[in-house]
C-alpha cells in the first residue's frame, strides 16, 4: 500500500514537473521578411528572408527557405533577429533599431526604475521586418565611450559638447555607445536617447555598470530598465563583412560577495556567442563591443574563466577586434598566448576614450561646456572605425579639434643654458601604444626616437594644479587626480643648444603605418640676460 502511494506521488510530481517546464518554455514562431511597404506588418505578398539568425539570447536558429523560424522562449527572454548584411533594421523616431520582441507575460519585477510592462501571452507569430539596403564592404562606424550624464545639465553638456559636432554626419553606417549611457539615474535614458537620436544614424547601445538596476539580487534582472528602452543587452548583427557582437559583461551583483560588480559573462551569454558564431564565416571580421575591458591591468577586474572561454570561442576566427570604455582612459591592449589568447597573432582590444571625458570636470570652454580632459591626458572625444572588408583602422577624434590633432607636446617654456635639469619634453600620442614609434627633431638637429614612459601627463598636471593654486573660485569642478598614461613619450631637455627659440617637431607613427605630426617650441636663455 505504501509502495503504491509512493508510486502515485512520484507520478504526480513528474507530471507537475513536465507541466511546469511546458509553462516555463513556449515555442515562438514567425517570419523574418522583407518589409517592402515599411508598415511593420507581414503582408501576403512580402516574402520571407532565408538563412537569417533569430535568437532568444541563448539559442540561435536560422530561418528556412521561406523565412520561417521556430524557437523556444522562456518568460523574461527577448527574441531578436540577427541582421544579415544588405538589410537594415526599422528605426524608431530616435533612430533606435527595432529588432526584438520582449516576452515578459507578467512584466518586469517591481524595481526603483521601471522595466517592461506585462506583454501578455506570446503572439501566434513574432515576425521581424527588414528593409533591403545595399551595404558596401567599406564603411565607417561612430563610437562613443561613456556619455554618463548624472543630471539633465550633464545631458546638455553631452548634447552641446559632442552630439552637436556629429549631428547629421554623413557616410557613417551606424553609431554605438559602449555603456554607461547614464550615471545611475535610469530616468535619464529618455533624454539621453533624444540627444543621441539627433546624430541621425542607426544607434546601438551597450549596457554599462551605471545603466543597471541595482535593486536586484540576480544578474538576469539587472538590465530590466535597459531592455525596456533599448532591447537585449547581448545581441549581434552584420554589416558588410563584419560581424558585430554586443555583450553585457557586467556581473551584478558580484557573485563573490553580492556587492558591487565584476567583469564577466553568464553561461547563457557565452552560449549565445557559441551558437551565434556557428553561422559566421571565419573570413569575417568579428568585432566585440562591451563596457568593461577584458583586462584593466590592475586588480581582479574580470573573471578569468569567462575571458578564457570567450577566447576559445574566437580561436577559429583570425580577424578580431574588441572595444570597451568604462575606465575614462584611452589605451590599446594586445592579448597573446601568455594572456590566454589561442592564436599567434595577438588580439587587439581598444579601450576607447570617453565623450564625458573626466566626468564633465575641468575648466569651462567658450560654450560653457567642461573641457573634461581624461586623467591620462587624452582629451574627450569619440572614435571612428573605418572598415575595408575584414580589415579596420581606428581614428580618434578630439571634440572641437581638427582631425589632425592627434598628439600634444609638453616642454618647459624656458630653460637655462648649460644647467642640468630634470625637466623633459613629453609627447602624449592619444591613440598610441608602447609598440608605436615617436620621433622628435629639435631645431635642425637629427631626428631621434623618444622613449615611452609610464607617467602622469605634465600638461594634465598643469591644468589640475590651477584649482589648487588659485586664490579665486573657478567655475566648474576640479579635475580628477591623474593616472599614468600608456601613450606618453619623453626625452630630456637639451640644455647645451644655442640661446634662443628652438622649434620642436614630432612625428608619431601608429599601428596602421599612418604618421601624425605636431610642433611646439622652447627657449634656451643665459641667466645673466
Amino acid at each position: 500500500m505504501v509502495g503504491e502511494i509512493m508510486q502515485k506521488l512520484g507520478l504526480t510530481l513528474l507530471i507537475g514537473l513536465i507541466v511546469g517546464i511546458a509553462f516555463a518554455q513556449e515555442p515562438a514562431q514567425g517570419y523574418v521578411y522583407e518589409d517592402l511597404n515599411e508598415n511593420g506588418k507581414k503582408d501576403r505578398k512580402e516574402k520571407g528572408i532565408a538563412a537569417v539568425g533569430v535568437s532568444n539570447g541563448q539559442q540561435v536558429v536560422q530561418t528556412d527557405s521561406e523565412g520561417y523560424y521556430e524557437l523556444p522562449v522562456e518568460d523574461g527572454q527577448l527574441i531578436f533577429v540577427i541582421k544579415p548584411s544588405g538589410y537594415q533594421f526599422p528605426l524608431d523616431s530616435l533612430n533606435k533599431p527595432q529588432f526584438y520582441y520582449i516576452h515578459k507575460p507578467s512584466g518586469s519585477p517591481h524595481l526603483k526604475y521601471s522595466g517592461s510592462a506585462p506583454t501578455g501571452d506570446l503572439p501566434k507569430q513574432v515576425n521581424f521586418g527588414l528593409r533591403k539596403k545595399p551595404e558596401a564592404d567599406s564603411f565607417t562606424t561612430l563610437v562613443f565611450g561613456d556619455p554618463q550624464p548624472y543630471t539633465l545639465e550633464e545631458v546638455d553638456f553631452f548634447d552641446r559638447g559632442i552630439v552637436s559636432e556629429v549631428e547629421g554626419i554623413q557616410n557613417v553606417a551606424f553609431g554605438i555607445a559602449l555603456g554607461d549611457l547614464v550615471g545611475d539615474d535610469l530616468s535619464l535614458f529618455k533624454p539621453y536617447s533624444k540627444a543621441v537620436g539627433k546624430v541621425g544614424i542607426p544607434w546601438f547601445n551597450v549596457l554599462g555598470n551605471h545603466d543597471e538596476n541595482y535593486d536586484v539580487d540576480r544578474d538576469e534582472f539587472s538590465d530590466e530598465t535597459f531592455e525596456d528602452h533599448f532591447g537585449p543587452s547581448t545581441y549581434s548583427f552584420n554589416v558588410g563583412k563584419v560581424h558585430f557582437i554586443v555583450l553585457d559583461d557586467i556581473l551584478w551583483p558580484d557573485p563573490r560577495d553580492g556587492k558591487g560588480y565584476w567583469g564577466g559573462f553568464r553561461p547563457d551569454q557565452l552560449a549565445f556567442v557559441e551558437h551565434d558564431l556557428q553561422f559566421v564565416s571565419p573570413e569575417q571580421l568579428i568585432v566585440l563591443a562591451m563596457h568593461i575591458p577584458l583586462s584593466e591591468g590592475n586588480g581582479d577586474s574580470f573573471r578569468d574563466e569567462d575571458r578564457n572561454r570567450l577566447f576559445e570561442l574566437l580561436a577559429p576566427f583570425p580577424h578580431t577586434l574588441s572595444l570597451s570604455a568604462h575606465t575614462h582612459l584611452q589605451k590599446q591592449d594586445y592579448f597573446d598566448r601568455n594572456d590566454g589568447w589561442l592564436q599567434d597573432k595577438p588580439h587587439h582590444h581598444y579601450n576607447v576614450g570617453t565623450t564625458s571625458g573626466d566626468w564633465y570636470k575641468g575648466l569651462m570652454d567658450e560654450n560653457g561646456v567642461p573641457e573634461s580632459t581624461m586623467r591620462d591626458g587624452t582629451p574627450k572625444g569619440y572614435a571612428l572605425l573605418d572598415f575595408e572588408g575584414n580589415q579596420y583602422k581606428i581614428r580618434y577624434q578630439v571634440a572641437g579639434k581638427p582631425a589632425t590633432y592627434q598628439l600634444k607636446i609638453f616642454a618647459p617654456k624656458v630653460v637655462e643654458k648649460g644647467l642640468r635639469t630634470s625637466a623633459g619634453i613629453y609627447v602624449n600620442f592619444f591613440m598610441g601604444s608602447s609598440t608605436d614609434e615617436v620621433m622628435i627633431q629639435i631645431g635642425e638637429q637629427e631626428w631621434q626616437k623618444m622613449n615611452p614612459v609610464l607617467d602622469a601627463d605634465p600638461s594634465y598636471l598643469v591644468n589640475l594644479f590651477q584649482w589648487d593654486t588659485s586664490e579665486q573660485l573657478i567655475e566648474g569642478r576640479r579635475p580628477s587626480n591623474p593616472q599614468d598614461s600608456r601613450h606618453l613619450w619623453r626625452i630630456p631637455v637639451p640644455v647645451n643648444l644655442e640661446e634662443g627659440i628652438h622649434t620642436i617637431r614630432v612625428k608619431a607613427t601608429d599601428r596602421y603605418g599612418q604618421t601624425h605630426s605636431g610642433e611646439s617650441s622652447f627657449e634656451i636663455r643665459s641667466k645673466n640676460k
